[in-house]
C-alpha cells in the first residue's frame, strides 16, 4: 500500500489482542485523522455460521474488523474486545484490516469440500467502509466467489458500493447475486447523530437508484428502527415512499437490539441526546437485549400496511423476526397515533 504522509506505531496498548490476530503493521495516515488501522494477515477468510442459527445463509466473510460508520447501536461493537480493544472509540477508530483475505479466500474456495454455499458480506462490519476506498479488497473477493460458483449476498450503508457495480453485475452473469443497502433513519440530522460516519440517507437513496439501472434488484434494510426515535407513522411512511421512488425491490424491517457492550455505549449516547427516553429505554430493554413481543407486534402492524401502500416486497421479514430472538411483554411507540390499549409500562 502506498500511503501519503503515513506513520506507522507497532507498540500500542493493544497488542497482545491484535498479535493474536496477526497483526503485520499499524498505520496513520491524514486522510483518516484520528484513525489507525491495523493490517493483519488473516488465516481464514470463510467464517462459518453457527449452527442453529435463523439466519438465511451459512457462510460469510468480513475484510475488516471495526467501522468508521461508527453507528451509536451497532451490534458488532463486542467483537473488538476479542483483540484487548474497546467497544466504544477504538471500534469507530482502531481498524483491523486483513489485508490477504482475498488470496485467503481463493484457497478455500478451491478445496475440494467447498460446496459453493452462498457466502454473505456486510453482517458484521461494512465491507464499503470509507476504508475500502484505500485497501480495494472487495474486488479480488467479488471475483474470487463469482470464479468459483459461489452465490453472493452483499449488505452495505457504503456508497462506495458503486465502483463495484460493474464488477457485481458480471459476476451476476456467473452465479446469484443479491445487494442490499441499510437505509434506517430518514432524517439527516438525526443520521448524522446516531450514524455519524455514514453517508446521508440521499447519497444512499442515489445509491440504490444506481443499482436497480446496474440490472441488479436492490433490498433495503430499515433496520433497526429506534424505539422512540424512527417508529413513528409519520416518519416511516415518509421514508418508505422515498425508497419506493428511488427503485427498491423488498424491504425487511425490525427493531433495534442492544447486546453485550453496545447497550451501555448506545444508552450513554442517549442520556446525552435525549435524557428524557433513558427511563422509557430501561423499561423497553429491562429483559435483555430484545424489545418485547408486544413492541414487535405493534410496530410489524405499523409497518405492514404502509409498505403494502408504497407497493414494496417484505420477502425476508420472517427470517429477521426470527433473528431477534425471544421477547415477552408490551411496549408503544413514542409517536403512536394508533397506540394498543392496556398500556402496562408507561
Amino acid at each position: 500500500m502506498r500511503w501519503a504522509g503515513q506513520t506507522l506505531d507497532v507498540d500500542d496498548g493493544a497488542l497482545p489482542g491484535l498479535e493474536r490476530a496477526g497483526l503485520v503493521r499499524s498505520v496513520a495516515t491524514p486522510e483518516f485523522e484520528g484513525v489507525t488501522f491495523h493490517e493483519v494477515l488473516c488465516k481464514s477468510a470463510l467464517s462459518r455460521v453457527p449452527d442453529g442459527s435463523a439466519l438465511p445463509f451459512r457462510w460469510s466473510i468480513n475484510p475488516m474488523r471495526g467501522c468508521l460508520h461508527q453507528c451509536r447501536y451497532c451490534f458488532a461493537r463486542p467483537t473488538h474486545e476479542y483483540l484487548d480493544l474497546d467497544a466504544g472509540r477504538d471500534f469507530d477508530s482502531q481498524i483491523v484490516v486483513k489485508v490477504n483475505v482475498a488470496a485467503v479466500l481463493r484457497r478455500e474456495l478451491a478445496r475440494r469440500s467447498w460446496k459453493r454455499e452462498p457466502v454473505a458480506l456486510g453482517t458484521n462490519t461494512d465491507p464499503y467502509q470509507r476504508a475500502e476506498g484505500r485497501y480495494r479488497l472487495m474486488p479480488a473477493i467479488i471475483g474470487a466467489l463469482a470464479e468459483s460458483g459461489t452465490p453472493l449476498s452483499i449488505l452495505t450503508k457504503g456508497t462506495l458500493l458503486r465502483r463495484d457495480l460493474p464488477l457485481l453485475g458480471l459476476a451476476a452473469r456467473q452465479v446469484p447475486v443479491s445487494v442490499a443497502v441499510s437505509l434506517a433513519i430518514g432524517d439527516p440530522d438525526l443520521q448524522k447523530a446516531i450514524e455519524p460516519g455514514t453517508p446521508s440517507p440521499a447519497a444512499r437513496l442515489d445509491l440504490i437508484r444506481a443499482i436497480r439501472e446496474a440490472g441488479l434488484e436492490p433490498h433495503v434494510m430499515v433496520a433497526p428502527v429506534i424505539p422512540y426515535l424512527t417508529d413513528g407513522k409519520r416518519d416511516l411512511d415518509e421514508l418508505f415512499g422515498r425508497i419506493a421512488a428511488a427503485g427498491a425491490h423488498s424491504v425487511t424491517v425490525f427493531p433495534m437490539h442492544l447486546r453485550g457492550s453496545t447497550r451501555g455505549w448506545f444508552l450513554g449516547w442517549l442520556a446525552e441526546a435525549h435524557p428524557a427516553l433513558v427511563r422509557r429505554y430501561r423499561q423497553l430493554y429491562g429483559r435483555g437485549a430484545y424489545v418485547p413481543a408486544e413492541y414487535k407486534a405493534w410496530l410489524r402492524a405499523r409497518v405492514d400496511p404502509l409498505l403494502d401502500a408504497h407497493g414494496l416486497s417484505q420477502g425476508e421479514r420472517e427470517q429477521a423476526d426470527r433473528a431477534q430472538g425471544p421477547a415477552a411483554g408490551r411496549s408503544p411507540g413514542l409517536h403512536d397515533d394508533a397506540r394498543p390499549p392496556a398500556l402496562t409500562l408507561f
